[in-house]
């Protein structure tokens, strides 16, 4: 080769190295304010921008992208590279009227700058639809949780160990909005804002006011406390919330036709309708130490409660009207929790304590003597029965740790359904009888308390197949009675959080 040739293949080389860094500057661009670092994440046929006002400190950002869901994202991102707990807030505003009502805007906590990453989003729709969508594995589909608001003025998200929480609300105040998801992130993460405009041939805009990034440290204030009412469909496991407010509630019912809600709190029963509201209290007489074991009788008209305001705040299992009424006392020994009622209506099927030993006990609804239906050593509880009535499903921990069981109403023929190292309570059947919904612990948590890593899981009863619905901070309260929609298709459960005071604070 001459030197002729060798000087200009250098050259190219170097011209191409040059067109390189030019490319990649472009792709990964300095930002202004408050960010490390902009670019488009994913694949987009149109190149995203921020532009940075110093002066009214506000982030336009111009986005591209089909979409952020499924398997993979596209959308322009300003992001700092940061570790630890973060809680950044934001007021959002689109630009115009937008092509597609499902323009999003985000505020993001993110592992990588990979389109597949795992992440975390408070996301804003054009349509004012707000969520918080997240991907728990690399590759996986993205779910969300929907708030029960639509176009919050301001909106938050907080990364607080593995959980992270959604926060709406305007410059004056915020609350939970009660969505929260389990999702672990390793070293360091990407947080920031962005746009994607849900149509890969179109760029969208949004302006984001009073951005605020700050770093958690441990709180020196007791956590706070709060419920939320929460439904998922079996199909897509996308969550919504229904209810959220300060305090302990529990174990949801949904009403034989689908309009209500029913769930206890500080020892009443609420009620509260589908389509949102405020809840109303049940009268319920003299019975005013309600817990989380209440159900609906097959034909709606009549309220199951366990409830020890009597006989020496020891349990006991009453029916009164479900509009509210003089409670009939059901079980003559205690403690009893109610659990299930047989499809006629005839039977109800319970949890007593005789001897020392947790056993399923089935009795006449309209009272009467009592049939132990378990002997196995150690906790039998949760008894529910088949829409067929064929059998009683329950849990035991029998074998050694807490699995899902099933026997004949009187009985007889009792085999294991479940072979989780997890510890798996309250089996709740679908009315069409395809489907069985219930709660999972951990390995080696004992018994069913509140406030615990759980997740909530569906087992087709065709083929034994088991899927996770949703991964949540609960357990007692989850889902301790039935509650699925009389459709078959949703279930209603209460998720918690405990949230210190500064998750709250206007700025």
């Amino acid at each position: 080769m001459s030197k002729k040739s060798v000087c200009l293949c250098i050259s190219q080389i170097v011209l191409i190295f040059c067109i390189s860094l030019a490319f990649g500057q472009e792709k990964r661009a300095s930002a202004p304010g408050i960010f490390e670092g902009h670019q488009d994440v994913g694949t987009v046929l149109h190149a995203g921008a921020v532009e940075y006002d110093a002066a009214q400190q506000t982030y336009t950002i111009s986005g591209s992208g089909e979409n952020m869901w499924l398997k993979a994202d596209a959308f322009q991102f300003a992001w700092k590279r940061v570790s630890g707990d973060v809680m950044l807030t934001a007021d959002i505003s689109f630009v115009g009227t937008g092509a597609n009502p499902h323009r999003k805007a985000v505020l993001m906590v993110r592992q990588s700058l990979d389109a597949d990453s795992q992440y975390a989003d408070v996301a804003l729709h054009g349509v004012g639809l707000t969520s918080l969508q997240f991907r728990l594995e690399k590759g996986a589909l993205t779910h969300e949780v929907e708030a029960s608001e639509s176009a919050p003025k301001r909106l938050r998200i907080i990364k607080r160990g593995d959980y992270l929480y959604m926060i709406l609300g305007d410059d004056a105040a915020l609350h939970t909005s009660g969505a929260s998801i389990k999702l672990p992130l390793h070293g360091d993460f990407y947080v920031g804002i962005g746009v994607c405009s849900h149509d890969k041939d179109v760029v969208e805009k949004a302006v984001f006011s009073h951005v605020s990034l700050k770093p958690l440290t441990a709180s020196t204030t007791e956590p706070v406390l709060y419920s939320t009412l929460e439904t998922v469909p079996v199909a897509s496991t996308d969550r919504r919330v229904s209810f959220v407010a300060k305090g302990r509630f529990e174990a949801p019912n949904w009403t034989r036709d689908g309009k209500e809600f029913i769930f206890n709190r500080d020892g009443g029963i609420d009620r509260l309708a589908v389509a949102g509201g405020e809840p109303q209290l049940i009268d319920t007489g003299f019975a005013k130490r309600c817990n989380n074991d209440h159900g609906i009788s097959p034909d709606g008209k009549l309220l199951a409660i366990s409830d020890s305001s009597a006989d020496g705040g020891q349990s006991q299992v009453y029916t009164l009207p479900i509009e509210g009424g003089t409670p009939q006392r059901i079980t003559a020994k205690s403690p009893s929790y109610w659990h299930g009622w047989s499809p006629d209506g005839k039977t109800i099927a319970f949890t007593g304590q005789r001897d020392g030993e947790f056993d399923i006990y089935s009795i006449p609804a309209a009272g009467g003597e009592e049939t132990r239906l378990t002997t196995a050593k150690g906790l039998d509880d949760g008894p529910e029965y088949s829409p067929d009535g064929k059998y009683i499903y329950f849990n035991s921990e029998r074998t050694g740790h807490m699995q899902i069981w099933r026997m004949a109403p009187d009985g007889t023929q009792q085999e294991q359904v479940t072979f989780d190292e997890t510890n798996d309570w309250f089996p709740h059947i679908s009315p069409d009888g395809k489907w069985m919904v219930f709660l999972a612990y951990e390995p080696g948590v004992t018994g069913h308390p509140p406030n615990k890593d759980v997740t909530l899981r569906s087992m087709s009863l065709a083929d034994g197949k088991v899927s996770v619905l949703a991964t949540l901070f609960g357990g007692q309260g989850t889902i301790n009675v039935p509650s699925w929609s009389p459709d078959s298709l949703k279930v209603a459960f209460v998720s918690y959080q405990l949230l210190p005071e500064e998750a709250l604070s206007a700025n």
